[in-house]
């Protein structure tokens, strides 16, 4: 179990067994439960917060998963469709980053936790 697994399945870095959100839906979590994720793993009692504000990096990491998304979208519709109206594509893109803004937010936390725990194996 490596890291990608921790990211892409909301696992524990360190034992890849406990959840660092508390709910598997980055839509759920953030709007009705205000995007808690638990303080320590339940099977290793990894303290997930290294320090106040350690989560402050993150907004680096959600950062680039916002260009890379806004970058993927604008080569799609250039390349595949010939999209040529700069109005309507921006619009595309920022829609596309604001409906996907919760799954960044739930991405961008747990790269960032993983960046800095290293695993068991």
């Amino acid at each position: 179990m490596g890291k990608l697994y921790s990211i892409l399945f909301n696992k524990c870095p360190k034992c890849s067994k406990g959840s660092f959100w508390k709910s598997n839906n980055p839509y759920y979590n953030l709007f009705f439960k205000a995007g808690e994720n638990h303080s320590k793993c339940s099977n290793c009692e990894l303290k997930f917060e290294i320090e106040p504000g350690f989560f402050y990096g993150a907004m680096f990491v959600s950062y680039g998963l916002g260009i890379g998304l806004g970058s993927i979208i604008l080569i799609i519709a250039l390349a595949v469709f010939q999209f040529k109206n700069i109005v309507a594509l921006t619009a595309i893109i920022g829609l596309s980053i604001l409906i996907l803004s919760p799954v960044n937010y739930y991405l961008s936390r747990l790269i960032w936790l993983n960046a800095f725990i290293d695993s068991k194996n």
